[in-house]
């Protein structure tokens, strides 16, 4: 997967895509781990502050960090 997208590059549908295939839900969550990751939320939850143009993904992600 490539970088995300730019907050001034990009309109927020496309955020919103890149947000979803980057972390896809796969209806298990025994083998995937994302919501306990994102504090029990999916993922485009967790990264609207970035699909809103209001953070960077690199901000977003700092929040789920370790």
């Amino acid at each position: 997967m490539g970088n995300p997208p730019e907050i001034t590059d990009s309109t927020t549908e496309e955020r919103r895509k890149y947000v979803k295939e980057r972390f896809p839900c796969i209806a298990d969550c025994d083998m995937c781990g994302l919501c306990k990751v994102f504090h029990g939320m999916d993922a485009e939850t967790a990264y609207d502050d970035y699909i809103q143009g209001k953070r960077s993904f690199l901000d977003v992600s700092e929040d789920y960090k370790g």
